[in-house]
């Protein structure tokens, strides 16, 4: 899946860095056109930070080759970061699902390069599990310019750390890629 999407999304600048942005939203239905674009934007700006980020709606693989949880477990297996955002105008059973899905799919490793951020504000004895329960990295954001700033220090860090090899790369990839 992973070469699948390097050839399938139009490169940047560290085109092999791949980050699946996640929230909650269809994509062309009524009230939820705006989280969509909400989360686009969230897309146009990583990329424009240059990390090869993109949405599950992006690499047009048809249901009928491969359904949606199926897609959803294999973009997070390739990514280099798993991005969830959660703002308030954002509910959704089907986002909480594949967030479940991913995060039961997960090593406690691949863990390490998985981001739930949640507007400050937003409340949920789920979102609190999912740093309990799995270990995952929780943080806040007030509007759109924070939300990108703590997501670029996440992923500056996950850098960092396959870098140093402290992380490995995902499947598919070395150092030297």
């Amino acid at each position: 899946m992973r070469d699948r999407l390097l050839n399938t999304l139009e490169p940047t600048s560290y085109r092999r860095f791949l980050v699946y942005v996640m929230g909650p939203y269809k994509s062309h239905i009524g009230e939820n056109k705006e989280m969509f674009a909400f989360l686009e934007g969230v897309r146009d700006d990583l990329r424009r930070e240059g990390f090869n980020a993109f949405l599950a709606t992006d690499p047009d693989i048809p249901l009928d080759e491969m359904d949606a949880g199926t897609q959803t477990l294999e973009f997070a297996r390739a990514s280099n970061v798993v991005l969830f955002v959660v703002p308030h105008r954002g509910k959704n059973l089907g986002v909480g699902i594949e967030v479940g899905a991913v995060l039961e799919d997960m090593t406690d490793r691949q863990r390490e390069r998985i981001l739930l951020v949640h507007e400050d504000g937003v409340r949920s004895a789920m979102i609190a599990a999912v740093g309990d329960r799995w270990n995952v990295d929780l943080r806040t954001f007030d509007d759109e310019d924070d939300l990108l700033e703590e997501t670029k220090r996440f992923i500056a860090d996950v850098v960092r750390k396959e870098d140093t090899g402290e992380l490995p790369f995902p499947p598919g990839e070395n150092a030297d890629s």
